[in-house]
């Protein structure tokens, strides 16, 4: 009887670890947890996205409130269309909100980062963000730096 008690313990231990994994193994994707499917959905688009990735995260003020849904290709300006997954609570960003591409840290991965404006009217499903600032690359600041350096 006693050593059903501890294989029957043991499978609820090596259980609960499993789902602990799986759990991990979805916030490390940034794949979306249960019942956070409430989205819509608003375009940018970019002169360079640097290394912005899908499902890289949309911050306002520090808060991560959606998700880099899809990255494409605008073929007649060849600018980088971003659709922008935004949580329905955050309803209230106003039409002439701006969007950069901005890095973590000196070498972190990019997101995007939105700066709100002050109209009345709102950002909904199928917009799209007009003011856009593209992400800085620093390899080519370098570069501009040593190469103004050595002309003179």
């Amino acid at each position: 009887m006693q050593t059903r008690t501890v294989e029957f313990a043991v499978g609820l231990f090596v259980l609960a670890g499993l789902l602990a994994l799986a759990m991990l193994a979805l916030k490390v994707g940034n794949m979306p947890m249960f019942g956070s499917g409430q989205y819509y959905s608003v375009t940018a688009s970019f002169g360079n996205v640097g290394s912005l990735k899908e499902k890289a995260p949309v911050m306002l003020a520090g808060v991560r409130i959606g998700q880099v849904g899809h990255i494409g290709l605008n073929q007649q300006t060849f600018e980088a269309v971003v659709r922008l997954d935004i949580s329905k609570k955050y309803d209230n960003l106003p039409v002439d909100t701006s969007a950069s591409i901005l890095t973590q840290g000196l070498l972190g991965e990019q997101f995007v980062s939105l700066d709100p404006g002050g109209s009345q009217r709102y950002l909904k499903n199928g917009d799209k963000i007009r003011v856009t600032q593209s992400a800085i690359m620093l390899d080519k600041i370098i570069s501009q730096l040593l190469y103004s350096k050595a002309g003179h």
